[in-house]
């Protein structure tokens, strides 16, 4: 029972959180800004939305390829449109039950491959790791780049008071954990060294591969493409297509961490959108259209390519 309550809670928390937030934005609302909300989604360039999509799609390629040069080391070669249906599962998956698409992609290719479950599941692991590493470079380059109006949206917004017992409590907890690790002897410790020990097999990886150089081109490529797809993405609103390069990465980052919170950033997308644009003068209303927008494509073509991959695998298949 308390398993059960658990995964209700998993799934119906983010969601009822997404729900929450378009009803609290929404209500805020006056029947002009709407209407304004309204008309930036009808004018929006589809033709360049379209173009974002392919873009993020081509990503997906790029990554079940990369996905092949994990396996290859462990001796196996699966196809790559086995690859590609797998990891398009996998997102679908993610829409409707958090976290599940790893798990899903495993289990495709175990069915469909041959490929055990707990060797296709520790390559998607480590995968996850190495695009870790490129978000957390995504946030310092965006840190470098708009510091000053970040600094200054933080000394506004947040007393220097609450902003000093931050740092002070992260530094505690740094130095908590490091004696936790060190002498704890409880599950949960086990559990975090176990964690971090996946992180260096992970990274470990990558530098025993053959194919190692290819790896790491491919991993710029995808990350490459999904702020291009998110640059090109803001070319279909006239009041987003002058943004410079820094604010094109602080939303990308912003919005990648959304997908964190609730089923695919339901609801958590549009308000980070519109939050962080307005801080770079960007009407609230605009962020709000241009976040919807991004989503709503976005997921539009998960569920398309998603289904139609369940739907044809075993056709792809049949012979095996």
């Amino acid at each position: 029972m308390n398993k059960t309550l658990a995964k209700i809670l998993k799934i119906g928390v983010p969601l009822a959180l997404g729900v929450f937030l378009i009803w609290y934005i929404y209500n805020k609302f006056t029947p002009l800004q709407l209407q304004e909300l309204s008309g930036y989604v009808k004018n929006a360039n589809y033709w360049i939305i379209a173009a974002s999509v392919s873009l993020n799609l081509l990503s997906h390629l790029a990554r079940a390829h990369r996905w092949s040069f994990m396996l290859e080391p462990l001796g196996y070669r699966p196809k790559l449109a086995n690859n590609f249906m797998a990891v398009s599962v996998a997102y679908l998956m993610n829409i409707f039950i958090p976290k599940s698409g790893e798990v899903s992609r495993g289990i495709v290719l175990d069915k469909y491959e041959k490929i055990p479950f707990s060797a296709g599941f520790g390559t998607i692991i480590s995968e996850r790791i190495i695009d870790l590493f490129f978000l957390i470079g995504f946030i310092l380059v965006a840190l470098v780049l708009k510091f000053d109006i970040l600094q200054g949206y933080i000394i506004e917004t947040i007393p220097t008071s609450i902003v000093n017992t931050l740092l002070i409590g992260v530094i505690a907890l740094i130095v908590f954990v490091g004696l936790f690790l060190k002498f704890s002897r409880s599950k949960t410790n086990s559990k975090v060294k176990t964690f971090l020990l996946g992180l260096k097999e992970g990274v470990l990886s990558i530098i025993t591969m053959k194919k190692k150089g290819l790896f790491i081109v491919y991993s710029f490529g995808i990350w490459g493409l999904y702020l291009l797809s998110f640059f090109v993405a803001t070319q279909a609103l006239l009041e987003t297509s002058d943004i410079g390069i820094g604010t094109v990465i602080i939303a990308f980052v912003v919005g990648s961490f959304t997908f964190a919170f609730t089923n695919s950033g339901f609801g958590t997308y549009p308000a980070a959108m519109a939050g962080v644009l307005v801080l770079f003068n960007v009407p609230f209303t605009v962020g709000t259209a241009f976040g919807w927008i991004i989503w709503s494509s976005g997921i539009a073509s998960i569920i398309v390519i998603g289904v139609g991959s369940l739907l044809f695998l075993p056709v792809y298949n049949k012979n095996n």
